[in-house]
């Protein structure tokens, strides 16, 4: 059993930030189920009873589908790999892995892309301070 997570090298974590970033959404989650060898979520625009008011996505995991709230949230890659780190750690019908550990997976990839952009900040898609709100 592995006690720490894998992630995909620190240039494809930045692709896959880039990808969200630039609309790309369901093409950033297929790379990165493509990585950890699982079937890619579903992301849907819209709600689900009771989480409307209080979160800005959820992960159902008996559907395998992330709920945004709305278009901005769908491409937000924070909470898209916020959720998609629930996906990842879903089991048997429960969730496994805290929300910290969540934020954690998520901000590895855009501190991934931080990285990657600080050594070329011409490049082509980097929305990121736009983006972060």
């Amino acid at each position: 059993m592995k006690t720490t997570m894998e992630f995909p090298e620190t240039k494809t974590q930045a692709l896959i930030v880039k990808m969200i970033l630039n609309k790309r959404t369901e093409e950033s989650l297929q790379l990165l189920s493509n990585f950890y060898n699982i079937q890619s979520p579903e992301v849907i625009v819209g709600t689900i009873k009771g989480k409307r008011k209080t979160v800005h996505a959820v992960y159902v995991g008996n559907q395998k589908r992330i709920y945004a709230t709305n278009s901005d949230i769908f491409y937000n890659p924070f909470v898209i790999l916020h959720e998609f780190y629930h996906h990842l750690r879903y089991r048997g019908m429960e969730h496994r892995g805290s929300e910290k550990s969540a934020d954690n997976f998520a901000l590895q990839f855009i501190n991934s892309y931080r990285s990657e952009h600080a050594k070329n900040p011409q490049a082509k898609g980097n929305r990121m301070e736009k983006n972060r709100k």
